[in-house]
Formats: C-alpha cells, structure tokens, sequence
C-alpha cells in the first residue's frame, strides 16, 4: 500500500471554498525565538517546513499591539514597514508551494512586561506584572489594532491568519470569571464574556475580506478551576461558526493550568476526544492538537472522525518533511517527537533561541548544514548512544564511511534505560530512527564488542562517545549490599525492596523514582488515555466547568515507599524549565518523600544514615539506590591518541553532566557536519 492510499484521509485536499489547502497537517504555531532575531532565517525556518509538504504553517505569535506583546521587544505587526518585513517569510512560503498564517496574538495578563492590559486588574499566578483593566477605550483600541494588525498580514501576503484564542490569553481571559471580574457590558454574563473575542472576529473579517483564511484557536478545555463549561465553549464555537471563522483549531489548557498537555507524559492524541465534540456541533472544519507525533496517529483521528485536520507544532521541528515522508511511505524514517521540551519550550522560557533534541538543525537551518564530502574519510566511532548515534548517520549520509562500535549487542546507550520509564516510551522512537538512518546510510555496526585501541588503528578519524560511568559515594558503608547504582536497577534489572531512598535527586534520580514507584502490571498513565484522565483530575464526561472542576484524581498507588533525597536545598524538580513541576507533581501523586539539604553520613544494616539541617536520621530502607552523578568515560582516550591519532570527544564522554540527550546529539550533529 503506498502513503497516499495509508494516509488518504491525512494527505486529502481540503477545500475552503475560496482557496484549497494541499492536505489536512497544520503546522501549529510555536514561538521559536527566530521571530526577534532574523527575518531571513525564519524565512529558511518556515520554507523548510512547506518544502516538506505541510498544508497550512502558522507562525509563532505575532502581537497585535504593543501592550499585547509576550515581552519587552517581541514580534508585532504594527505597520507598513512591519508587513514588508514580514513578506520575506510569505515569498519563501509560497515558493516552496505552502500556505502560511500568522497568529495574531494579545497576551493579556500573561505577557512579561509592565504596560499589559486585561479585562480585569487580576494577576496571573505565574507572571510577575499586575495588568490594567482594560477601558472602554482600551477595549475600542485594541479591537482596532486586532483588525489593523490582520489587514497588515494580508499585506504581507499571508494567506491567513490565527486568532489566538487559547492558552488563557485575552481572548481567553474574557471568557472566563477567572479572568474576567467585569460587571459592564464586557463581563458578567457569558453572552457578555463572549462579546470582545466576537467582536476581534468579525472586526478582522471585515477587514481583510471573504477571500482570507481565519483560523481560531479555541480553548476547548480550560484546565483551570474557574474556566469555561463545555456548554459555554459549544455555544461560543457557534458564534465563531456565524461570525465568519474558516476552521477551528483545538487549544487544550491555560499556561496556568497545573496539567501536562503536551510534554511527553501525555498520552499520544490524549485530546482528541474533546475535539471531536466541537466537530459534531459546527460545520466548518475543526483541527486536533497536542500530543500527535506520527501519520499513523494523525490518519486514525481523521479516519474516525474525531476532527478534519491535525496541528502539531513541535514534531514539526523534529522532522520538517514529515508529510512529505508520509505520502512516500517512509513513516519509519521519521524523526519522532518525543515531547521532551528540553530544546523547545525550555529554551523559550529560557529566551534562548529554541531547537529540538533530536534535530539540531531545526531553527539553525542556514548554519548547520549536511554537506556532502568531496573527500571521504574511514571514520570509527566508539559508542551507541545518542551523541555517537548522531555522528554516525550524519557523518554517513555526508557521504563518509563509518563504523560504529558498541560493547553493548544493540544500539542506543543509555536510551536503552530512559526508554523503560514510565512516561519517556517515545525514547523508543529514537533508536528506531537512528536504526533506520544508520542502516540507509550504509554505517557499519559492529555490536557486542569491547574495542581495544588496535581495533581503530586503521581509521582516519577516532570519535570517543563510550559515555559515563556512575560516580560513586564517598561514604562509609557505601558497599554495604543495601547500595546499588541506578544502572543495577534500570539495566541490570538486580532486585529493589519494599522501602527504598534514593540518592540524588537529578534527571537521572527522578526517573529512577517513576520507575520504582510504577507497577510493573500496570499499563502507565503515558500509554493509557483514560487512566491520564483519572490520575490528572479531567472529567471524560466533560460536566465539570474547566474539565477539572470537584473532579477527584485517582492514582495506581506505588509498589514502593520511596525517599528521594538532595544536598540542595532548593525544590526537587529534575530536570526541565518546563516539565520539572510534573515530575514533581507526578511523584507526589504516588507519595514520594522528597527531603533536600541532606548530608549523608553512613550506611549500615539499619539503613541510610543522614543529617538534614541540624538533624540526624536514618532512613529504615532495604535498598539504597545511588544516582549521584556520572563521570566521563574516557579509558580508551589514551591508547588511541598513542596512535598519534586525534580522538575527537563527544557526549558524555566528553561532559558527563547530567546525561544532557540535547547537547550529545546536537555536539556528534555539529562534529560530522564539519569532519
């Protein structure tokens, strides 16, 4: 069966009437970091992506005023001079033969900046400015720089827009009481709440006219205690329906909300669901969001009707010619999303320019670029984890002959032991698309062998990427058969008892903690759509106001009783601007004890001797599993460069902080692109 006939719901034409978008894949909007820094290369950014075959890219959220903007300096479309600016990314768009849309975004009172307006003077609990609450005059102003800020993207020669709807910014915070406290014309009642974002549509239909794509993306579940009623979003995706919207595009959760929507934990098309509710009561075409990686995926929603199109953003900056992969029929060749958000939002939050940890050449696509070698080099490569994984396929497909060596009988370092956690499944993904690349690209593999400097003597070029080993403790009883290291127990699989204290309290310590504390009977709530719903307090039923409203959560309770422990005294999070809260959230849920400022003073047959501030304890545990750093391993170093051979390092091999996924394939990327 060819992609089109497998995919033929997803790679459909979908007909608006006035103009025909190619398949039904939005590219959804994501804020990159590109949009304050160069025209020209989101300019490469987005005709990259429409080369790969997406019907409909929307940019990253473009403020429609000053006050309306995410931060000081952000993007805007004010004027003329912005909409010449802004037609370099449109030219680029359409000649690679895509549409693209700008979201036309006000943030409200989730903007980092001190002049932000909102319909009522009530602060976000997450941003640090108190807004204003908007006057009639700001209300007329701002309707005004909505319609201006849409007939400037026209201009440009978008072929659309998004109204940013969603995410609880203003448009969002009109709707709700939690935003909206007004007792005019503009609040109150929800016909009253309805009013203003109404009002932004059919001021921005009339002006850029019948023949111009409006997407609207609209919060179809608030997540927020205080959010809307499901009825009340029915009856607003009416009005929208009436009031001259193209399609609708599903908006899951404010930034507010204490719920995962789209980080890896989260089940794949966890939200589907609720979308296919909006679809059966409008008429016009509704789009599914979050957590939709693969065509498979993205076919079966369309297939059973749960929506007409799908938007992803990020699998989109994981592989930017997914579709294009889809319709050849080499879904197996794509760079999944694993929704890890360490190079994406992080980096965002961060105000770095984002990327994506399996594709570092997404947003650097005119500097980190795969050249095909004049001069082929033999090149050996020690090491199948993630940084040699990607110096191997990359250095290959540039048209170098590589041979991968690995101790281990199959590939994937220490993938191989994140993949078994609870809620990091797609890490699967990865190592299968390494193994289709590494296989493509003709790598020679030779696994299950510990090499010896001999074995590279021949090579041309030696890349060291062997990785860590854990560190050990400094501490008396440290060999003590209660003390095992997080790799006897996540790959060595040896026995974990009943009481367990966890030394260390990083990545690697906090993934060490889902595990023990997830039965293994159990399907995790990652892979388990209703169970997800249960564990995070949303109601399948959709009668709660918010989704979340009374609505109890419901927990597979730990096998184990588990201490997670820190020197630091600072909160345990693990890893991840964006996804810490979650782990933390997550082990709460399975009543993980987690102390920090601890100091280890011995381990004995009582159990983990500790001192936290002032006071000693000890933990009555059988297991003390030790996850308190890596160092780099480096043995063979030395050997080779006997050779007088340059042995050039890379991953943890190189740094072992952390077991940093992002920088190890981002450094073997950047190292086969020049070698």
């Amino acid at each position: 069966m060819s992609g089109q006939e497998k995919f033929r719901h997803l790679l459909t034409p979908l007909d608006l009437g006035f103009t025909q978008l190619r398949n039904r894949v939005i590219m959804g909007s994501m804020h990159t970091g590109l949009e304050e820094v160069s025209m020209e290369r989101q300019a490469a950014f987005f005709a990259r992506r429409a080369a790969g075959g997406v019907g409909l890219i929307i940019t990253g959220g473009i403020a429609t005023s000053m006050e309306g903007g995410l931060g000081p300096g952000s993007s805007g479309m004010f004027s003329e001079k912005d909409a010449e600016h802004h037609s370099l990314i449109t030219r680029a768009v359409h000649a690679e033969g895509g549409k693209i849309a700008m979201q036309a975004l006000h943030a409200g009172r989730q903007s980092f900046h001190p002049m932000m307006l909102a319909p009522s003077a009530k602060q976000s609990p997450i941003y640090p400015f108190p807004p204003k609450a908007m006057t009639e005059e700001d209300i007329e102003r701002e309707l005004s720089n909505w319609a201006n800020s849409c007939r400037l993207a026209q201009q440009a020669g978008y072929d659309g827009v998004e109204i940013m709807g969603s995410e609880g910014y203003l448009l969002n915070q009109f709707l709700t009481t939690r935003g909206n406290e007004r007792d005019d014309a503009w609040g109150g009642s929800y016909e009253n709440r309805m009013r203003y974002p109404l009002e932004v549509v059919r001021r921005v239909r009339a002006a850029v006219g019948p023949q111009f794509i409006i997407v609207y993306r609209l919060s179809m579940l608030d997540l927020v205690p205080d959010g809307q009623s499901f009825d009340e979003v029915i009856t607003f995706a009416r009005e929208l329906e009436k009031a001259g919207v193209n399609i609708i595009n599903t908006g899951i959760g404010w930034h507010e909300a204490k719920i995962p929507t789209i980080a890896t934990m989260v089940p794949r098309a966890a939200f589907a669901w609720v979308t296919r509710k909006v679809k059966e009561a409008v008429n016009i075409p509704v789009s599914a969001s979050n957590r939709i990686n693969m065509p498979s995926v993205a076919e079966d929603i369309i297939a059973r009707g749960d929506a007409d199109m799908v938007s992803m953003a990020r699998p989109m900056l994981a592989d930017p010619d997914w579709v294009k992969k889809a319709a050849a029929d080499r879904e197996q060749e794509i760079n999944t999303c694993i929704a890890c958000n360490q190079a994406c939002l992080d980096h965002t939050f961060q105000l770095r320019l984002s990327s994506c940890l399996v594709n570092p050449q997404a947003c650097h696509e005119t500097e980190l670029v795969y050249v095909k070698t004049a001069s082929p080099k033999n090149i050996a490569v020690i090491g199948a984890g993630p940084a040699g994984l990607s110096f191997a396929s990359v250095a290959a497909e540039r048209g170098h002959h590589v041979t991968l060596f690995d101790a281990d009988t199959k590939i994937g370092g220490q993938f191989n032991i994140a993949k078994q956690v609870p809620g990091k499944e797609e890490f699967h993904e990865t190592l299968r698309y390494f193994d289709v690349m590494l296989k493509k690209h003709g790598v020679k593999q030779v696994l299950g062998k510990r090499v010896s400097a001999h074995d590279v003597a021949e090579f041309d070029e030696v890349v060291l990427a062997t990785g860590i080993v854990p560190r050990k403790l400094d501490l008396p009883g440290a060999d003590h058969p209660k003390v095992l290291s997080y790799l006897d127990v996540l790959r060595d699989k040896k026995p974990v008892g009943r009481k367990v204290a966890i030394v260390g309290a990083g990545g690697i310590g906090v993934d060490t903690a889902e595990y023990l504390t997830h039965d293994a009977h159990h399907k995790p709530s990652s892979l388990d759509i209703p169970t997800f719903l249960k564990e995070w307090g949303i109601d399948p039923e959709l009668k709660a106001r918010g989704g979340i409203a009374g609505v109890e959560e419901q927990v597979d309770p730990s096998p184990r009783e588990v201490w997670l422990l820190q020197r630091k005294t600072k909160k345990i999070t693990g890893p991840g601007k964006t996804t810490g809260w979650i782990h933390r959230e997550a082990l709460l849920k399975k009543k993980v004890q987690m102390l920090t400022g601890v100091s280890y003073d011995k381990v004995d047959d009582a159990g983990l001797h500790i001192t936290v501030g002032d006071k000693a304890m000890v933990l009555d545990v059988d297991t003390i599993v030790l996850c308190a750093g890596q160092e780099p391993q480096r043995e063979l170093q030395a050997g080779i460069e006997a050779l007088g051979k340059q042995v050039h390092l890379i991953g943890g091999a190189d740094v072992a902080a952390e077991l940093d996924a992002k920088r190890a394939i981002d450094q073997g990327a950047r190292l086969a692109a020049t070698v």
